[in-house]
């Protein structure tokens, strides 16, 4: 059973943004046409996280089905994700830190990790909140720390600031 731990980013923050602008320009050389962002809570300053990276890939519907190619020969496939038509996720356990891929379509209904990120660059209150429900879950189990995080992500879907991305 996993626990879920913690720990403030910046103790992470330069071996992850090392580590991210390696794949960036990795999967970029790939697939140039590809927008590769930093996501989730290690590109959020002062933010709690489990010390992985997180890396979308936004690409255009043309262009998915061979980025899912490209994309599977660099990582592997995440099975425990969702897996649709617009929407791929991969990992990389063995990277130090830990690598997760979210590939989407542009625009499709899982384009929104870019938007999660910059709310909480925006808002420093749903930055604390989602620290908060962090140290709620720290060291209990990751299926109910991650159930709680889709509903206050679910939540800050229907923010002004969300809705203005």
């Amino acid at each position: 059973m996993e626990q879920v731990s913690f720990s403030d980013n910046s103790l992470f923050f330069e071996k992850v943004e090392k580590t991210f602008l390696l794949h960036k320009k990795l999967i970029k050389k790939l697939l140039p046409e590809a927008d590769v962002q930093h996501v989730g809570s290690t590109a959020v300053p002062n933010s709690l996280t489990k010390g992985d990276l997180d890396i979308q890939v936004r690409v255009t519907s043309e262009q998915f089905s061979i980025s899912v190619q490209t994309l599977s020969a660099l990582y592997e496939l995440n099975e425990g994700s969702v897996k649709t038509d617009s929407f791929r996720a991969f990992k990389d356990d063995s990277t130090d830190p830990p690598i997760g891929v979210q590939l989407t379509i542009i625009n499709s209904e899982f384009d929104f990790f870019w938007k999660f990120r910059d709310v909480l660059l925006i808002n420093d209150k749903y930055r604390k909140e989602y620290d908060d429900l962090k140290r709620n879950f720290e060291g209990k189990k990751m299926h109910e720390y991650r159930e709680a995080k889709n509903e206050f992500f679910q939540r800050i879907i229907e923010t002004p600031e969300f809705k203005k991305l």
